[in-house]
């Protein structure tokens, strides 16, 4: 009987481990996928109209390429514009630089209208990011015999994406 009894203690806590690891992934995962809806969370939102509102913003990343892009005068044209596919505003794409002070673009489209509806300041930035004219014109030549460097046959070749 104390075998028994020890090991129905033994399993008991075991399965109470298991459910509440699953119980504290759960929440992991909703707060993850549908956000915090902490206090602190909703405090943030209360202050964020204030900070995310049409007036020119202060812009705490002031090294970013929006800092140097987004002047008071790019800003007022299109401060009002909502972009149709989500409604997304500039202040939303800008909205990295605004709040923090680390950035080095600090520009997020929400959508694929925010480079049509936003392109006096997107454009400027993308071609100060990647060192383009204004009247670059992008040209596709997938002949890889036309790839000349010192790249090592039997070494492993690695490249990473940013967008």
């Amino acid at each position: 009987w104390y075998q028994r009894r020890v090991h129905k203690q033994w399993y008991q806590r075991r399965v109470h481990k298991q459910w509440y690891q699953r119980r504290v992934h759960k929440q992991w995962y909703q707060r993850r996928v549908h956000g915090d809806f902490s206090e602190s969370h909703q405090q943030r939102s209360k202050e964020l109209p204030a900070i995310m509102s049409g007036e020119f913003p202060v812009i705490k990343s002031a090294h970013s390429l929006v800092a140097k892009h987004v002047t008071k005068e790019r800003w007022d044209r299109v401060k009002d514009i909502e972009t149709k596919t989500c409604g997304f505003t500039i202040a939303k794409a800008c909205a990295c630089a605004i709040e923090f002070d680390n950035q080095h673009c600090g520009i997020y489209a929400g959508d694929w209208d925010c480079y049509k509806d936003f392109s006096e300041i997107f454009d400027a930035i993308i071609q100060d990011y990647h060192g383009i004219s204004a009247d670059a014109k992008h040209t596709s030549d997938m002949d890889a015999s036309k790839i000349t460097g010192n790249i090592n046959e039997g070494v492993p070749v690695h490249s990473t994406v940013s967008v």
